[in-house]
């Protein structure tokens, strides 16, 4: 794609001697991307809320001879600060380093009117969408900051970037990621070696594209492995000069 460098390639040792920390890596677009990760060289760190499922990601990664991976459980509907700031206490002291941050995890939520939104729904999806990105990345910066040149990807959708009737607080936590990304860049910018953007996937064969768009045919949209390399790209030392961009994986 256009951020992507004609011709770029990722290595078979694109990301070796980093580690890298997936949310939502239990299934869709998370799985994908962290099994890319660990099949370019990275040790990955699988953050979910499905023990068994990350326990088969696990499964996976390992069978292929790649880098142990480490699971992570973690509910991001947890709204306690502490826990986030105790996963990193933990990281830190078995001595990571976090070269890589990809936030994946999200709920879909109620798709109807505003006004027909639940409060519970609503809060659920801005805690789990937002919120959690705020309180993970928070903690976790400290970890990011001791890196060479850490990359910090938001996973952005096309209802985050311009609104659409029906998709609710989706579509707002959405925005806020984008906000998100644009203040936490011009806070790095000339502090920091961090770097951060924003990544809208566009349409994928996830379950969640299945449960929002129940009558499409699911093969008309590529599978979650076909898009791994924008990922790995934004993870990758090539491309340390792309901070505080909204950036697509397809053409829309």
């Amino acid at each position: 794609m256009s951020f992507v460098p004609d011709g770029w390639q990722a290595s078979s040792s694109e990301l070796a001697g980093k580690t890298v920390l997936v949310t939502g890596a239990n299934r869709g677009i998370g799985e994908a991307v962290a099994l890319s990760c660990a099949q370019h060289g990275a040790e990955v760190l699988l953050l979910g809320r499905d023990d068994a499922k990350l326990a088969q990601v696990y499964d996976q990664i390992v069978d292929l001879g790649c880098p142990k991976p480490g699971i992570i459980p973690l509910d991001l509907t947890t709204r306690d600060p502490s826990l986030y700031t105790s996963l990193a206490d933990e990281l830190s002291g078995a001595n990571v380093v976090l070269d890589g941050l990809v936030h994946n995890a999200s709920v879909l939520g109620e798709r109807r009117a505003l006004a027909q939104t639940s409060p519970e729904s609503w809060n659920e999806v801005l805690q789990v969408n937002m919120t959690a990105v705020f309180l993970l990345t928070r903690a976790l910066m400290p970890l990011l900051g001791a890196a060479t040149a850490a990359s910090i990807v938001l996973t952005s959708s096309g209802v985050g970037r311009k609104g659409k009737a029906y998709w609710g607080a989706y579509a707002v936590s959405k925005f806020a990621t984008e906000g998100y990304m644009q203040v936490l860049a011009d806070e790095l910018g000339a502090t920091s070696s961090v770097r951060v953007n924003s990544l809208n996937p566009g349409a994928v064969n996830t379950g969640m594209r299945r449960t929002a768009y129940p009558g499409e045919p699911p093969d008309t949209n590529p599978m979650p492995d076909a898009l791994t390399d924008r990922w790995l790209y934004l993870l990758s030392d090539a491309s340390r000069k792309l901070h505080g961009q909204a950036l697509s994986a397809q053409k829309s």
